[in-house]
């Protein structure tokens, strides 16, 4: 940036800062996030370093102002720790309520709001009234055993209350049922650090020239994690109960809060709520006072009040229907917008993409944001040039969220949507009712491309030496129209390519031929049917057994499982419809493809788990090792990480050994591995 640039972005900067500062210091008001004014704050600040012959009086940046444990033993949930689907409006959640009622036609829904506590989710036994075992989410099925660091939290009782709930209205015979005659009580929530205390370690952590910590939720998370107990005991954790997981005989999940609290838990500060419109004042009344909170939150958690609806409504992947949690707006930055380009997906989607000036959003450094559709750039009002308010969606994908006109020079340009594909140039199409623009072109490089890295990606057929580059090499040079001629290509084919050698295009031609047998619910997911992920493709292949099954499966079939909505139920009747889509599958078979049956109640002894593996193993393949792991519901990482599970250790093995062990990831042998394969 040149001097002259530099010093009008400099004024821009400072207008803009001190007009929000008025709104906010003295009239009260706010009109952009406290993340939004910070970040034009920084960059103000980093101008300044740079030019410092700019800096002036009136700069906003001149104010003043037990035992130690060998490690963690796996945990088999009884019942999944389901993840929440997250909404980020009021229209979200209304359009929510409308999908939930055409599901309970008739029903009387009310529902229970509570706040969202940024904490550490955690799962609690007891029997007979005593604790028995605490246990992390990890991945929803599997946790860590981390009994002895849930002991030194005082709020979490070592011993449940069993007397009587006289006065509590609706429980049955006045009492909390079964507390004994059951046995087994287990309980759901959250561990968590208040914020005075978190402060304080922070303090007392600088005063020593220590590393401070990063925010509550990673400091309790990682005292829970630690293998020395009195760690743990050291600093000052507490629990938040939300959820029963044991049938007591309970009506509503505002009878469970008040169970929690008699069974002696402290409990979020919920509301019953009749309405949506209740729902909203409650979120509203909890974001305005969400800094008078003494602990982290990120929203509000809205649940179907009744428990017999809210199991009828079952859930879609890896969350229920009947809850969702309304997030308080996502962590912002503010950037520029330097070019808007156009992506177009495997399904024909084309998608406006914002290339931004590289901003840190929540420690992750953004170059791009999605813009999402025409209609939204013509929302916001975007224009290229544009100073505006990015943040990370869901807290994964980046997002423009509102432009600041303010910070306009005059230089910025409008967007027009092009009327023809990016890639391809076939006249693009908008089917009605849509907001996105599509390539109808099946055959457009763009998408036959990203199809094509979806079919060999790892959870579909995992074919590792199949990058993206090589695709678009096979593709440009004609030897590939689609998947199923991957499987038909020789060495001699690929020979006369620059950067294949004889001993490369072997290499090459061998991994593709060792894939031609696959499991069936990857084949499902290597299709790339529209709404149609791993978890769905596993249901499918549970249910149907075969893929004969699932192409005669019909909508109503499909609609009749639990986990699957009309519109995933759609998507993949559709594409089973399609002609093209069946020639396809007919040649794959013609090309050698097997696919492997399953029936429901097939072994899936290892499901949830993670697996890495580094060495060589005398009794299989490393390719061998990963298909038993997958044939038995576990996944196989390239990588290791805190997710995994087991490092299997062959001979010779690399630095995954020493990262596991830094880790604590149990390590075992080829002879351990074959044994739990048995």
């Amino acid at each position: 940036m040149g001097k002259k640039e530099a010093k009008e972005r400099i004024e821009k900067l400072k207008q803009v800062i001190n007009y929000h500062r008025y709104l906010y210091h003295v009239l009260d008001r706010q009109e952009i996030s406290d993340d939004a004014l910070d970040s034009l704050k920084k960059e103000l600040e980093t101008l300044e370093g740079e030019f410092p012959e700019f800096v002036t009086p009136d700069s906003p940046t001149q104010r003043v102002g037990g035992e130690v444990l060998a490690g963690f033993e796996k945990v088999t949930h009884a019942a999944p720790m389901l993840s929440i689907d997250d909404v980020f409006s009021e229209r979200e959640l209304e359009d929510w309520e409308a999908y939930i009622k055409k599901l309970l036609p008739g029903s009387q829904i009310d529902y229970f709001a509570e706040p969202k506590v940024d904490g550490f989710a955690i799962t609690l036994v007891y029997q007979s009234g005593i604790l028995k075992l605490g246990a992390t989410r990890g991945n929803g099925r599997v946790g860590e055993d981390v009994t002895q660091n849930i002991k030194t939290i005082e709020s979490i009782p070592l011993q449940i209350r069993t007397g009587s709930s006289a006065g509590l209205p609706g429980f049955p015979g006045g009492k909390v049922k079964g507390l004994v005659s059951v046995g087994q009580v287990e309980i759901r929530g959250e561990v968590y650090m208040e914020k005075k205390d978190f402060n304080e370690l922070n303090r007392m952590a600088e005063k020593k020239g220590e590393k401070s910590f990063a925010n509550p939720r990673n400091l309790a998370a990682g005292s829970i994690r630690q293998l020395d107990p009195k760690l743990a005991a050291s600093r000052p954790l507490k629990f938040f109960a939300y959820d029963i997981v044991t049938e007591m005989g309970l009506k509503t999940h505002e009878q469970e809060h008040q169970a929690m609290a008699l069974l002696g838990f402290r409990t979020d500060q919920g509301r019953l709520c009749s309405s949506l419109k209740e729902v909203f004042d409650y979120y509203r009344q909890i974001l305005e006072n969400r800094d008078d909170f003494p602990f982290q939150i990120d929203g509000v958690v809205v649940s179907v009040n009744d428990n017999k609806l809210f199991e009828k409504l079952g859930r879609v992947g890896k969350s229920p229907r009947a809850i969702r949690a309304f997030k308080f707006p996502p962590k912002q930055a503010v950037t520029e917008i330097r070019d808007v380009i156009l992506q177009v997906g495997r399904t024909g989607a084309v998608t406006p993409v914002a290339v931004l000036k590289p901003v840190a959003i929540d420690g992750v450094t953004v170059s791009r944001a999605t813009l999402h559709n025409e209609d939204e750039i013509k929302r916001l009002g975007v224009r290229i040039g544009d100073t505006v308010v990015v943040g990370r969606a869901g807290d994964v994908i980046p997002a423009v969220l509102e432009v600041l006109p303010d910070m306009r020079t005059g230089r910025e340009r409008k967007f027009r949507m092009p009327e023809n594909c990016p890639s391809c140039d076939s006249r693009l199409v908008r089917p009605e009712g849509e907001a996105i623009w599509r390539c109808p072109n099946p055959k457009c490089f763009a998408r036959r491309s990203k199809n094509l890295y979806h079919f060999v990606s790892k959870g579909a057929f995992d074919i590792e030496s199949l990058g993206p580059r090589i695709i678009d090499k096979l593709l440009e040079e004609g030897l590939i129209a689609d998947a199923a001629d991957l499987f038909s290509l020789e060495r001699e084919d690929l020979l006369p390519l620059e950067g294949f050698a004889d001993k490369a295009s072997q290499n090459l031609i061998d991994s593709i031929r060792k894939n031609k047998i696959i499991s069936l619910p990857r084949f499902i997911y290597s299709l790339g049917i529209r709404n149609v992920g791993e978890e769905t493709s596993t249901l499918l292949a549970e249910r149907f057994g075969s893929l004969e099954g699932l192409i005669k499966a019909s909508e109503e079939d499909l609609q009749k499982l639990k986990d699957i909505g009309p519109v995933a139920a759609s998507s993949i009747r559709d594409f089973f419809r399609e002609k093209k889509n069946l020639k396809f599958l007919e040649k794959l078979k013609k090309a050698g493809i097997k696919i492997g049956e399953r029936k429901s109640g097939f072994n899936r002894k290892l499901q949830g788990l993670s697996f890495a593996l580094t060495g060589s193993l005398d009794s299989l393949t490393r390719d061998e090792a990963k298909e038993k792991i997958r044939s038995l519901g576990g996944n196989v990482s390239e990588s290791v990480s805190r997710k995994t599970d087991f490092l299997i250790a062959g001979k010779n093995p690399g630095s995954k050994l020493t990262k596991a062990k830094n880790l604590n990831i149990k390590i075992i042998d080829e002879d351990d591995f074959l044994q739990m394969l048995k």
